[in-house]
């Protein structure tokens, strides 16, 4: 019984519940992004390219055939097309966190540094402080 309630007391943390948010806002968001560069950022380098679409891009390995049997069989691709796109993605996903990050750190507020305590009085002081003090018990 120790062990579920330990769990349960792990999993009603704020850290638990916190990451379960920011991997559903995470998926969505990936969504959008890969929205972003499929719908509005590789068309037009695309047209830049020459009309190409990146989907489309890919080294042919080996040509399409029919066996013996008369099954057809695909042609079989290097789709760096995709690779390509999917490397435009992450630095876009990649670019965008840094700047959510960096205006959180922002708007952080700095720690207040504690005062600095006096230093350390030398020994030729402490030496004078003792001759002071002697000095005045003599009457």
């Amino acid at each position: 019984m120790g062990m579920l309630k330990e769990f349960k007391e792990f999993a009603i943390k704020g850290n638990v519940i916190d990451l379960a948010v920011a991997v559903i806002i995470g998926g969505a968001f990936g969504k959008i992004v890969a929205s972003f560069v499929n719908d509005i950022v590789m068309p037009p380098l695309g047209m830049l390219l020459g009309g190409v679409d990146f989907k489309d891009l890919a080294v042919v390995l080996k040509e399409a055939y029919v066996t013996a049997d008369g099954v057809d069989m695909p042609a079989v691709l290097l789709s760096y097309g995709s690779f390509i796109q999917n490397v435009v993605d992450f630095t876009i996903i990649a670019f965008v966190i840094f700047l959510v990050i960096k205006a959180i750190n922002s708007t952080k507020k700095k720690p207040v540094e504690a005062p600095v305590a006096p230093p350390a009085p030398t020994k030729s002081e402490l030496l004078l402080t003792e001759i002071r003090d002697l000095l005045k018990k003599t009457p």
